[in-house]
């Protein structure tokens, strides 16, 4: 088979917060209470490949490996997310270069990724840099809310911030249909989980897709997936975004539907 020129990548942007930066695998430390460390099981669809690539912190491509997020959540313990299996599977079903640009922090609200603030414009810089030599951007995967569940204000905004992030990102790109696939939380750090899920499932704008995340299985800190959730999920995202952008995919799962 013809190799494939690394220039011709098609480029994810995986943002968002912790369950998209991944804590599969991470586990507390038995003799050290406040310490955690990753278990480093790596699942065999997680594992690397030569067509897929990670975008590094300090703007290089290197070949993807977990945890995809360690040297960008670099506060945190990272383990396994959805990144991989979902390179992966778009490698295997599409035949192509896959690249990841992980930007996602733990942690963070939805306000923290508004026009101007440091993640979302270190997200921006970090989208248009992996293009310099080559590539496409081909979409924005993305899993946060679950720190906008504490306040019932946060909650009852968060679909405008949402609406505004995706309207602010594709301006700021200059991608006016770039795909977002985009997780409705089963988690959260407070008691308004149901109405951020809500705001998330009511999205209704072009080349915008919801993958409901409920019936993944928790860590027993009952709010991170874990490591076979997190395939499972990448696995998903991978299945709709095939479904709704690939052109050659969508012909075939219309056919399915015939």
């Amino acid at each position: 088979m013809e190799e494939i020129p690394k220039t011709s990548k098609q480029i994810f942007i995986l943002s968002g917060q912790s369950n998209m930066a991944g804590r599969g695998g991470v586990c507390k430390d038995q003799h050290h209470h406040n310490h955690q460390y990753w278990d480093k099981l790596v699942p065999p669809e997680c594992q690397p490949h030569q067509d897929i690539f990670r975008f590094s912190a300090k703007l290089h491509w290197e070949q993807a490996h977990e945890p995809l997020h360690a040297d960008i959540d670099s506060k945190k313990v990272c383990g396994v997310g959805p990144g991989m299996s979902f390179a992966n599977m778009v490698r295997e079903k599409m035949r192509v270069v896959v690249g990841l640009v992980p930007c996602a922090v733990g942690g963070t609200a939805i306000t923290r990724w508004g026009r101007g603030e440091v993640l979302y414009e270190n997200m921006v810089k970090r989208a248009k840099e992996s293009v310099e030599d080559g590539g496409e951007i081909k979409g924005l995967l993305w899993y946060q809310g679950e720190s906008d569940t504490s306040d019932i204000h946060d909650a009852e905004v968060y679909q405008g911030n949402m609406e505004k992030l995706i309207e602010n990102v594709r301006e700021d790109l200059g991608l006016p249909s770039l795909p977002i696939v985009m997780v409705a939380i089963i988690s959260g750090d407070g008691k308004y989980v149901d109405k951020v899920r809500e705001a998330q499932l009511r999205i209704n704008l072009p080349n915008v897709v919801c993958v409901d995340a409920m019936g993944l299985d928790l860590k027993e800190d009952h709010l991170h997936l874990t490591t076979e959730a997190q395939v499972k999920l990448g696995h998903m995202l991978a299945e709709v975004y095939l479904k709704n952008f690939a052109p050659s995919w969508k012909r075939f799962f219309s056919c399915l539907l015939c």
